[in-house]
């Protein structure tokens, strides 16, 4: 069993280097293992965490919301075993509003719970205890997690997988789903392509600058990020969406980003050459995705910011939000724009 540890903890060479999920079972159709029935998963997600925000965001738009249940953590972390002295780890924890405020793992700060649950399966009180359940021996205990109350063990820990599931496995049991392709089957071998762009320039990337703990491993990953954003504004210039006037799961992996990145990534994690809101295209793109309201029934903004402040001490002993006003109510020509050829 490896020691319980964070993303925090992943460095080498003062760069970050992030571990691979290590739940990666398929819910297929036609499985005897894993089949995509209704009512037998449950979501564990986080609204701070942008990659759990990718389950939520397609479980709205499919329109399974019946078909899988949810329990949402606490945005601030704590510790996960508090009675050992010697155990030091911080998590996700369950703590539902009408259980008040919690203070930070530092025991500073009132951080309210409002929209957090408790866990709805088990009433465990740490995500840990679900991945215990589960005879985890990584000891990072992540969100997303889909978990088979079945099986009584996590499925999958990888959101861009269970988002993969969600959108070509559960069709048949999803209700009031959005008329979308999240995978069009004619652009999916340029869509992995743009999306390992994304990964490694934006959604990761901004990690890698904030995570950092060399200026040689600060610079190469914030140019990185500057020069991938410059990139998708150029991209953004020629159709309303990413891969073109439909949307698809690449800007759901961009939105998650982009979305966080003024409120946090500009002052916490230090990405301030540029914000969002000086990107033409981009900005307009970001009020396009969060106005949709599936979209934005999976975007929580103060649990984005409670989270990212109030957690991680290490980094920050006293869990002081700055506030943001981010703006993302104000209207967009996305939709009726005239778009420049490629």
């Amino acid at each position: 069993m490896t020691k319980a540890h964070t993303t925090l903890d992943e460095l080498k060479g003062g760069a970050f280097k992030r571990t691979a999920s290590a739940f990666r079972n398929w819910i297929k159709k036609g499985s005897t293992e894993f089949p995509p029935v209704a009512g037998r998963y449950h979501l564990y997600a986080s609204y701070t965490c942008p990659w759990a925000c990718r389950c939520l965001a397609v479980r709205e738009l499919m329109g399974l919301q019946d078909a899988i249940s949810l329990s949402i953590v606490h945005p601030t972390w704590q510790r996960t075993r508090p009675d050992d002295a010697e155990d030091t780890h911080c998590g996700w924890v369950f703590h539902e509003e009408a259980k008040g405020p919690v203070t930070s793992s530092t025991g500073h700060g009132s951080i309210p719970s409002t929209d957090a649950t408790v866990d709805h399966l088990f009433g465990k009180r740490t995500l840990r205890e679900i991945y215990e359940l589960s005879n985890d021996t990584l000891g990072k205990y992540s969100v997303p997690v889909l978990f088979d109350k079945e099986r009584n063990t996590i499925v999958n820990n990888e959101s861009s997988e269970i988002i993969e599931m969600f959108a070509k496995e559960f069709g048949e049991v999803a209700k009031d789903a959005c008329p979308v392709d999240l995978f069009p089957a004619d652009k999916e071998a340029e869509m992995r392509e743009v999306d390992e762009k994304i990964y490694h320039g934006l959604n990761n990337g901004v990690y890698r600058v904030g995570f950092a703990q060399t200026q040689e491993a600060f610079d190469t990953a914030v140019d990185k990020v500057f020069g991938t954003l410059d990139w998708l504004e150029e991209r953004l210039e020629r159709s309303r969406y990413i891969m073109g006037d439909a949307m698809t799961q690449t800007d759901i992996r961009a939105y998650v980003t982009l979305v966080r990145f003024d409120p946090v990534y500009v002052v916490y994690f230090k990405c301030n050459k540029k914000m969002i809101r000086e990107y033409p295209n981009l900005y307009g793109f970001l009020r396009d995705m969060y106005q949709n309201p599936r979209i934005r029934r999976s975007t929580n903004m103060r649990h984005i910011r409670d989270g990212y402040y109030s957690s991680h001490p290490k980094r920050s002993e006293f869990p002081i939000v700055p506030p943001c006003s981010t703006n993302l109510e104000l209207p967009h020509d996305r939709a009726t724009r005239e778009y420049c050829e490629a």
